[in-house]
């Protein structure tokens, strides 16, 4: 698998603004002050699958022969990846068929299928759904789409990287969620090509840190296990080429504990006036995280996905006001 360039991110722009309108950066001053930092919020939450990875999509569904649209696409996903590929399949006249794991969030089940893909809950998480999946396209024939090792999907979703660069170029620090690494390596594709002294520093759920293992470590990690509420972070296994494009071009990873990812959650909504899921919010934990470090600096951050459900909001405000329920879905 080769890389993805920023020439491919322009390619994709041709298709995915087809499509799509460019989301918008927002400013938000409340966040501002208390973290003291100038923050950039790129929100990725207003695309219609209300997640970023709807640009891969559309853009590696317009790469497809028509004989791999014939006989159709597989995907395996906790919610956002498949969405953007039942999004993608219908925009393209392609079947889907997507695997979820057991117990997967309902809102973006629902989602899926109203975007007319088929939907298998199968394995208790989403490693394996993954190999429920792997192996159905095997024995079908269909196109099997990786959530991570898609040089277009990482070119597509590098996009969104390209409209804030043209919005705000002069950045310092861009902070970026990581599940599978397509988003961050579409940031790096386009920011360390442009900006090369722009830092780029990725965010996990300190619960399921694989990908963060896997960047410190310099070889690809599997968890045994692990759970974490931000269904878009919970991978336990890394993937090779956006590992490839992280070992070179990410300054730093850093962990962020669940109640942190709730206290993020309930900032953006009450100060920010907007709707993240865990791992959307993810990136605003980070920062107040590294807050000395980025002291004064012009900060970019990724609200990534808003697919959040009414239970999970509700547990994530109750946290952050400190009564710290367990949560039970």
């Amino acid at each position: 698998m080769e890389r993805p360039t920023l020439t491919d991110v322009l390619l994709a722009r041709q298709v995915v603004g087809r499509y799509l309108d460019p989301t918008p950066l927002v400013r938000a001053p409340l966040l501002e002050e208390e973290l003291g930092v100038s923050l950039h919020i790129k929100v990725e939450s207003l695309l219609p699958t209300h997640a970023f990875k709807v640009r891969g999509g559309l853009y590696l569904m317009s790469t497809l022969s028509e004989e791999e649209k014939a006989r159709g696409v597989v995907a395996v996903s906790t919610g956002n990846h498949g969405q953007s590929i039942a999004y993608a399949a219908r925009a393209f006249g392609v079947k889907a068929i997507i695997f979820a794991p057991e117990g997967s969030n309902p809102v973006k089940v629902a989602a899926m299928e109203a975007l007319g893909a088929a939907v298998r809950l199968e394995g208790k998480d989403f490693d394996a759904a993954r190999e429920r999946g792997e192996s159905f396209a095997k024995e079908t024939g269909a196109r099997y789409i990786h959530s991570a090792n898609e040089p277009a999907l990482i070119a597509g979703v590098g996009t969104y990287a390209l409209e804030m660069w043209e919005k705000a170029p002069h950045l310092d620090a861009i902070v970026v969620p990581v599940g599978a690494g397509t988003g961050i390596g579409g940031v790096c594709t386009v920011w360390k090509t442009l900006s090369p002294t722009t830092k780029i520093i990725g965010v996990q759920a300190q619960e399921m840190p694989a990908v963060y293992r896997s960047f410190k470590e310099r070889e690809l990690v599997a968890l045994a296990e692990g759970h974490t509420f931000a269904d878009g972070l919970a991978t336990r296994v890394a993937f090779s080429l956006p590992l490839s494009i992280m070992w070179e071009k990410v300054d730093d990873m850093v962990l962020v504990s669940e109640e942190d990812m709730a206290w993020a959650i309930e900032a953006l909504a009450e100060k920010g006036q907007l709707l993240a899921e865990g791992a959307g919010a993810a990136s605003l934990a980070a920062i107040r995280h590294l807050a000395g470090e980025l002291q004064g600096k012009e900060v970019g951050m990724i609200l990534s996905g808003g697919n959040i459900t009414a239970e999970t909001l509700s547990w994530a405000l109750s946290v952050y006001q400190g009564k710290k329920r367990v949560r039970t879905a």
